[in-house]
Protein backbone atom coordinates (compact mmCIF):
# COMPACT_ATOMS: atom_id res chain seq x y z
CA UNK A 1 0.00 0.00 0.00
CA UNK A 2 2.82 2.41 0.88
CA UNK A 3 4.51 1.76 -2.46
CA UNK A 4 1.26 2.53 -4.31
CA UNK A 5 0.95 5.89 -2.55
CA UNK A 6 4.64 6.64 -3.16
CA UNK A 7 4.34 5.73 -6.86
CA UNK A 8 1.23 7.91 -7.21
CA UNK A 9 3.00 10.90 -5.65
CA UNK A 10 6.05 10.40 -7.89
CA UNK A 11 3.86 10.28 -11.02
CA UNK A 12 2.00 13.43 -9.90
CA UNK A 13 5.25 15.27 -9.19
CA UNK A 14 6.83 14.27 -12.50
CA UNK A 15 3.66 15.18 -14.43
CA UNK A 16 3.60 18.60 -12.79
CA UNK A 17 7.28 19.22 -13.57
CA UNK A 18 6.83 18.20 -17.21
CA UNK A 19 3.79 20.50 -17.52
CA UNK A 20 5.70 23.46 -16.04
CA UNK A 21 8.72 22.80 -18.28
CA UNK A 22 6.58 22.56 -21.43
CA UNK A 23 4.79 25.80 -20.53
CA UNK A 24 8.09 27.61 -19.88
CA UNK A 25 9.47 26.70 -23.32
CA UNK A 26 6.32 27.47 -25.32
CA UNK A 27 6.57 30.53 -27.57
CA UNK A 28 3.31 31.82 -26.05
CA UNK A 29 3.11 30.32 -22.53
CA UNK A 30 -0.16 30.01 -20.66
CA UNK A 31 -0.44 32.54 -17.82
CA UNK A 32 -0.40 31.25 -14.25
CA UNK A 33 -3.04 33.81 -13.28
CA UNK A 34 -5.72 35.28 -15.56
CA UNK A 35 -4.69 38.60 -17.12
CA UNK A 36 -8.21 40.00 -16.90
CA UNK A 37 -11.45 39.18 -15.14
CA UNK A 38 -13.81 36.78 -16.84
CA UNK A 39 -17.19 38.14 -17.89
CA UNK A 40 -20.47 36.37 -17.49
CA UNK A 41 -21.63 35.32 -20.93
CA UNK A 42 -25.36 35.80 -20.43
CA UNK A 43 -26.75 37.61 -17.40
CA UNK A 44 -29.98 35.92 -16.38
CA UNK A 45 -31.86 38.14 -13.97
CA UNK A 46 -34.22 36.33 -11.66
CA UNK A 47 -37.83 37.49 -11.72
CA UNK A 48 -38.60 38.63 -8.21
CA UNK A 49 -42.21 39.74 -7.88
CA UNK A 50 -45.15 37.92 -6.40
CA UNK A 51 -48.09 37.40 -8.75
CA UNK A 52 -51.57 35.93 -8.54
CA UNK A 53 -52.72 33.02 -10.65
CA UNK A 54 -56.16 33.43 -12.21
CA UNK A 55 -58.28 31.17 -14.39
CA UNK A 56 -60.02 32.00 -17.67
CA UNK A 57 -63.31 32.34 -15.77
CA UNK A 58 -62.04 35.45 -13.96
CA UNK A 59 -63.98 38.64 -14.72
CA UNK A 60 -60.88 40.82 -14.56
CA UNK A 61 -59.53 39.46 -17.86
CA UNK A 62 -61.99 41.46 -19.96
CA UNK A 63 -62.39 44.37 -17.53
CA UNK A 64 -61.78 47.75 -19.24
CA UNK A 65 -59.36 48.75 -16.47
CA UNK A 66 -57.17 45.70 -17.08
CA UNK A 67 -54.00 45.80 -19.17
CA UNK A 68 -53.84 42.45 -20.96
CA UNK A 69 -50.33 41.34 -22.00
CA UNK A 70 -49.52 38.48 -24.39
CA UNK A 71 -46.09 37.08 -23.46
CA UNK A 72 -45.83 34.72 -26.43
CA UNK A 73 -43.53 35.22 -29.41
CA UNK A 74 -44.50 37.96 -31.88
CA UNK A 75 -45.40 35.48 -34.65
CA UNK A 76 -47.74 33.58 -32.30
CA UNK A 77 -49.36 36.87 -31.26
CA UNK A 78 -49.96 37.76 -34.92
CA UNK A 79 -51.59 34.36 -35.55
CA UNK A 80 -54.14 34.98 -32.83
CA UNK A 81 -54.55 36.62 -29.46
CA UNK A 82 -57.16 38.19 -27.20
CA UNK A 83 -58.81 41.53 -28.06
CA UNK A 84 -56.99 44.55 -26.55
CA UNK A 85 -53.93 42.45 -25.65
CA UNK A 86 -50.53 44.01 -26.21
CA UNK A 87 -47.56 41.94 -27.26
CA UNK A 88 -44.58 41.86 -24.90
CA UNK A 89 -42.67 38.71 -25.88
CA UNK A 90 -40.95 37.13 -22.90
CA UNK A 91 -37.27 36.33 -23.41
CA UNK A 92 -35.82 33.79 -21.00
CA UNK A 93 -32.39 35.44 -21.15
CA UNK A 94 -33.00 39.17 -21.59
CA UNK A 95 -35.18 41.32 -19.36
CA UNK A 96 -37.93 43.52 -20.78
CA UNK A 97 -36.34 46.85 -21.84
CA UNK A 98 -36.84 49.75 -19.43
CA UNK A 99 -38.60 51.75 -22.16
CA UNK A 100 -41.20 49.00 -22.58
CA UNK A 101 -41.81 48.76 -18.81
CA UNK A 102 -42.22 52.56 -18.66
CA UNK A 103 -44.68 52.38 -21.57
CA UNK A 104 -46.72 49.73 -19.75
CA UNK A 105 -46.73 51.75 -16.52
CA UNK A 106 -47.99 54.83 -18.40
CA UNK A 107 -51.21 53.00 -19.30
CA UNK A 108 -52.21 53.48 -15.64
CA UNK A 109 -54.21 50.25 -15.72
CA UNK A 110 -55.79 49.19 -12.44
CA UNK A 111 -54.66 45.61 -13.00
CA UNK A 112 -52.22 43.76 -15.26
CA UNK A 113 -53.04 40.29 -16.57
CA UNK A 114 -50.36 38.38 -18.44
CA UNK A 115 -50.83 35.20 -20.45
CA UNK A 116 -48.22 33.12 -22.20
CA UNK A 117 -47.83 29.75 -23.83
CA UNK A 118 -49.30 27.87 -20.87
CA UNK A 119 -46.41 25.42 -20.78
CA UNK A 120 -44.41 24.52 -17.70
CA UNK A 121 -42.67 26.84 -16.95
CA UNK A 122 -45.18 29.30 -18.38
CA UNK A 123 -43.79 32.34 -20.20
CA UNK A 124 -46.79 34.35 -18.99
CA UNK A 125 -46.11 33.54 -15.35
CA UNK A 126 -42.43 34.40 -15.70
CA UNK A 127 -43.13 37.70 -17.48
CA UNK A 128 -45.70 38.58 -14.80
CA UNK A 129 -43.10 37.87 -12.09
CA UNK A 130 -40.54 40.02 -13.91
CA UNK A 131 -42.95 42.94 -14.27
CA UNK A 132 -44.03 42.68 -10.63
CA UNK A 133 -40.38 42.55 -9.59
CA UNK A 134 -39.74 45.75 -11.52
CA UNK A 135 -42.41 47.73 -9.70
CA UNK A 136 -45.73 47.00 -11.43
CA UNK A 137 -48.61 46.33 -9.05
CA UNK A 138 -51.68 44.09 -9.20
CA UNK A 139 -50.07 41.67 -11.65
CA UNK A 140 -51.67 38.29 -12.39
CA UNK A 141 -51.15 35.55 -14.94
CA UNK A 142 -53.68 33.28 -16.63
CA UNK A 143 -53.32 29.61 -15.73
CA UNK A 144 -53.16 27.62 -18.96
CA UNK A 145 -52.12 30.63 -21.03
CA UNK A 146 -53.33 31.39 -24.55
CA UNK A 147 -54.55 27.85 -25.12
CA UNK A 148 -56.95 28.11 -22.17
CA UNK A 149 -58.17 31.53 -23.33
CA UNK A 150 -58.88 30.24 -26.85
CA UNK A 151 -60.63 27.15 -25.49
CA UNK A 152 -62.84 29.46 -23.39
CA UNK A 153 -63.74 31.42 -26.52
CA UNK A 154 -61.90 34.59 -25.50
CA UNK A 155 -59.29 34.52 -28.26
CA UNK A 156 -59.78 36.20 -31.63
CA UNK A 157 -57.75 38.33 -34.05
CA UNK A 158 -56.37 35.57 -36.21
CA UNK A 159 -56.31 31.82 -35.87
CA UNK A 160 -56.18 29.83 -32.67
CA UNK A 161 -52.73 28.89 -31.36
Amino acid sequence: MKSLIRDTLVVLLLSGLVAVAVNLFRPNPLPWVADQDYETMVPCPEPLGEVDEITVESDIILDDRTLLIDAREKDEFELGSVPKAVSVPFDWLDPVPEEKVAELVKTRAARVVVFGDGLDPDSGRELARELAGRGMRNVSFVKGGAKALFEAGLGTTGGAP
